[in-house]
């Protein structure tokens, strides 16, 4: 045993140093891309991983007192309250109801956008049309807001003074749940539409030219060229960006709710709260610290577990569009 047992120890002795070398040096060949990576590494590691201990809110009654490792260890008693109160099952419908409408409406808006800028044959006109199509993307959430108020505003809001001067009623708008969805949506279509398509127009730019010019030859029409060309090209690039988006799926645009909406307003709060609003009340209103990082626990369980989901669906479908 012991003849044996030497040589390989001697041999991994050999091994190491050449393997730490290589390391090193292999390390050394790739700074430039690791310190492009760093600031990526850096920002993750201090706004992701460090706050993690901070998970143990959500299982303890806080008091400021005690602090966060001496209060009350409550277990699950702030989950279990969430669901009795029947706000949980609101903030995940709400949550999810949006992101799906943002994720499936967005994307094929992106896709029928690119699409139509490829077709364009005037080069200056395509560039124009995508700068005024890029430019919402960068008006703040405060500034949209601010517009929608004036627009929408029961008082003197654009809408209701066009209304007046017709001689029809005013539209309380503010206190009206059913119509501020489709407010939503369409002002996150407005501002994340042109900034969206630019990835799917990158990757129609990546397509063989050749091809397309080889349909055209056999007689293919504009129409035929996107349905069997371009669409069929656009479809790895759609899936991971659909994966990438399922991931935050319970994460709200807090931005958009909050300067639209408001995270007080109490008569819409079954259309427009959702799981960002509530934790944002829970901290800022009411210092429940416990109940709105049980509920921030809650939306990144969820959302791991939706991604995982996805991936696999999509690894059984075409394992070659899969994330891992």
């Amino acid at each position: 045993m012991k003849t044996i047992t030497q040589p390989r120890m001697a041999a991994e002795a050999a091994v190491r140093p050449r393997t730490a070398k290589a390391g090193w040096k292999r390390f050394w060949n790739n700074r430039t891309l690791l310190l492009m990576c760093a600031p990526a590494v850096l920002f993750f590691a201090i706004f992701a991983y460090l706050p993690m201990p901070g998970l143990y809110l959500a299982f303890i009654k806080y008091n400021y007192t005690d602090g966060i490792f001496k209060s009350p260890f409550v277990a699950f008693e702030n989950f279990r309250f969430l669901v009795m109160t029947g706000d949980l099952w609101r903030l995940t419908f709400n949550t999810i109801a949006y992101n799906l409408a943002f994720i499936v409406l967005g994307n094929f808006l992106q896709i029928f956008v690119a699409i139509l800028l490829n077709e364009l044959r005037k080069k200056w006109f395509k560039k124009v049309s995508q700068t005024i199509m890029f430019l919402p993307f960068f008006i703040s959430f405060v500034i949209v807001g601010l517009i929608a108020y004036n627009i929408l505003s029961y008082d003197y809001g654009l809408l209701n003074v066009i209304l007046k001067s017709l001689g029809a009623d005013p539209v309380k708008t503010y206190s009206n749940p059913h119509i501020w969805p489709v407010i939503i949506i369409v002002t996150f279509l407005w501002q994340s539409t042109g900034y969206g398509s630019i990835v799917y127009f990158a990757a129609i730019m990546g397509l063989d030219s050749e091809v397309v010019e080889a349909a055209e030859i056999d007689g293919a029409n504009a129409l035929q060229r996107i349905r069997y060309i371009v669409l069929p090209w656009l479809k790895p690039t759609f899936i991971i960006l659909l994966l990438f988006s399922l991931g935050g799926v319970l994460r709200g645009n807090f931005g958009l709710f909050y300067n639209l909406v408001g995270a007080n307003n109490t008569s819409l709060y079954s259309t427009t709260d959702i799981i960002e609003t509530y934790v944002f009340r829970s901290l800022m209103n009411n210092f429940n610290f416990s109940m709105g990082s049980a509920v921030s626990l809650y939306q990144s369980v969820f959302g791991f577990i939706v991604v995982i989901t996805a991936n696999w669906l999509v690894k059984k479908a075409s394992p070659d569009n899969s994330l891992f």
